[in-house]
């Protein structure tokens, strides 16, 4: 890639708004690496890496007797357990007790 004036005034735009290195390879038809090289070539003030969020924790990883009713959907990060304390006797919390169990009627109310 031939790096031009406007080119890198454009780079130096997009790194300073803060936009990800492979979203400003994708916007000026090159590489994330061509990116990276670049803006260390030039000097341009490193960013802060951000610390990873920590993992919410697998349902074998739970401790004790907590509640393991699923939250959000499996495979995304944001997919969890509530982790509240557990209600004597049941897999979930007080409140998810009250949603994953329903009571039986009687066989009079069943048959009519």
């Amino acid at each position: 890639m031939e790096w031009t004036p406007e080119k890198v005034d454009e780079l130096t735009r997009l790194w300073d708004s803060g936009i990800p290195t492979a979203e400003i390879g994708r916007l000026m038809g090159c590489t994330k690496n061509t990116v990276i090289g670049k803006v260390h070539r030039l000097g341009l003030t490193p960013r802060k890496v951000m610390a990873p969020k920590p993992q919410a924790p697998r349902l074998l990883e739970l401790k004790g007797p907590v509640c393991c009713w699923p939250i959000g959907h499996p495979g995304t990060p944001e997919f969890r357990f509530c982790g509240a304390p557990a209600a004597p006797g049941k897999p979930y919390c007080a409140e998810h007790v009250a949603v994953a169990y329903i009571k039986q009627r009687p066989q009079r109310e069943r048959a009519a």
